[in-house]
């Protein structure tokens, strides 16, 4: 049994129903019209999303976060002409605040079930992590809508006031500063950024615990290239190895409660997955 056939039985004895949709589409020709019927069932009325779609927040109501979630998903079936994602950009000006950023987690939060970093005061201020991410997605499908006006002017002006970044905040500049469309000035901003974003990876392969290697950094090659040949073969080699004897690979921060262990290894097969094949790491 290959790596592909060995990922397909841990996704059939673990995963949620849309990472094994998503893994039908992306690897055995199977619908994208289905997954994409599956991710509209987690969309809520006000156009946001929830219902654990991010697997750490476990509320039905709508978070900034998992808008993020869904529009990867949509980015890897090419599916932004979907009406989900007008209806999340109005849900996402219904939550800007005044600099033109959605905050990191609303307060809402608070009244629901999820994993103990899921806090925030009462009043948050946009963040980088997700506007920024959402933003770059929206500008790779030349999707135009208000919303995507101020999150663009508020990702430049924090990005011109950064000096360090923790990880997810660098993961969430890369993918803006990969799509947006003024290309010349985001050249210019990650070369001034570069080594403040290569601050946060771990390259230290045997390091445990929450870090970020350069693969969550470049999951596929990027036109805004972070890492020698290298790196990226030492790390695509340990990430074929890393895969379990079931066949999946794991998340490397706490899992909470036992439930989230399943749906985040889906979700992360799925990944590791895709940037094997992106790097032309997959067998056959």
């Amino acid at each position: 049994m290959d790596m592909l056939d060995r990922a397909e039985l841990y996704l059939h004895h673990h995963a949620r129903l849309i990472d094994r949709l998503r893994f039908e589409a992306l690897f055995r020709g199977g619908s994208r019209a289905r997954v994409l019927d599956v991710l509209s069932c987690y969309q809520n009325e006000d156009g946001g999303f929830g219902n654990a779609l991010e697997p750490d927040l476990r509320g039905s109501g709508s978070q900034p976060q998992p808008v993020e979630v869904a529009f990867w998903i949509l980015d890897e079936l090419d599916a932004f002409d979907s009406p989900m994602v007008p209806a999340a950009c109005k849900y996402l000006s219904s939550i800007t605040t005044g600099d033109g950023g959605v905050p990191f987690v609303l307060p809402s939060v608070r009244d629901t079930l999820r994993a103990p970093w899921w806090e925030t005061g009462d009043d948050p201020p946009g963040d980088l992590n997700p506007t920024a991410p959402i933003a770059g997605l929206l500008h790779k499908h030349a999707v135009t809508h208000p919303w995507l006006d101020a999150a663009t002017d508020f990702c430049w002006s924090k990005l011109y006031a950064q000096k360090e970044f923790e990880p997810y905040g660098a993961r969430a500049a890369l993918t803006f500063l990969s799509w947006v469309p003024d290309r010349a000035r985001a050249e210019s901003e990650f070369a001034r950024l570069r080594d403040a974003i290569l601050a946060a990876v771990t390259f230290d392969l045997t390091a445990s615990g929450h870090v970020h290697f350069p693969l969550d950094f470049a999951p596929r090659p990027s036109r805004l290239p972070l890492f020698t040949q290298d790196v990226l073969d030492a790390n695509l080699d340990a990430m074929l190895a890393g895969q379990s004897a079931d066949g999946g690979w794991s998340g490397n921060w706490p899992m909470w409660t036992p439930l989230v262990a399943h749906e985040w290894g889906g979700y992360i097969t799925l990944q590791n997955l895709s940037t094997l094949r992106a790097y032309g790491r997959l067998p056959g």
